[in-house]
């Protein structure tokens, strides 16, 4: 078990879990680790927000609540829909041949976690190049 569980934080996709396997996948996981988005800040977003609504102060409560945390949301939203779409087209494109089926939610999902909690670790840094196969 401890193997294991070394092996798929090192990201020996022998130990990777059976939604985690497959070049549209790792295509995925180094496509959302290559950016940055507002999305990976979300559990920080939010632990601010609830902070702010401990606070003795009605005026910021509201404003708050009426308008940052719905814009928040509507941001994460937008972000992951149009991350999903670009994986699709990507794993359509460079990997004929596999199913890029839940490849789009798997990449938004993995885009809402913070970047050092990750799993499987990140391959490439933001800013990098991802590496495609020529088609």
């Amino acid at each position: 078990m401890q193997r294991e569980r070394e092996g798929y934080a090192k990201g020996d996709e022998r130990y990777f879990r059976p939604q985690d396997r497959g070049p549209v996948r790792a295509m995925a996981r180094d496509y959302v680790d290559s950016r940055r988005s507002a999305s990976e800040f979300f559990l920080y977003f939010s632990l601010a927000i609830i902070v702010v609504l401990f606070l003795p102060m009605p005026e910021v409560q509201m404003a708050v609540t009426t308008f940052v945390w719905p814009l928040m949301i509507v941001t994460i939203v937008v972000e992951g829909f149009f991350t999903a779409r670009k994986v699709k087209r990507l794993g359509q494109e460079h990997f004929p041949d596999e199913s890029v089926r839940g490849a789009g939610m798997y990449a938004a999902m993995r885009q809402l976690q913070i970047r050092k909690l990750r799993l499987p670790k990140p391959r490439v840094k933001p800013g990098d190049a991802i590496a495609l196969p020529r088609r």
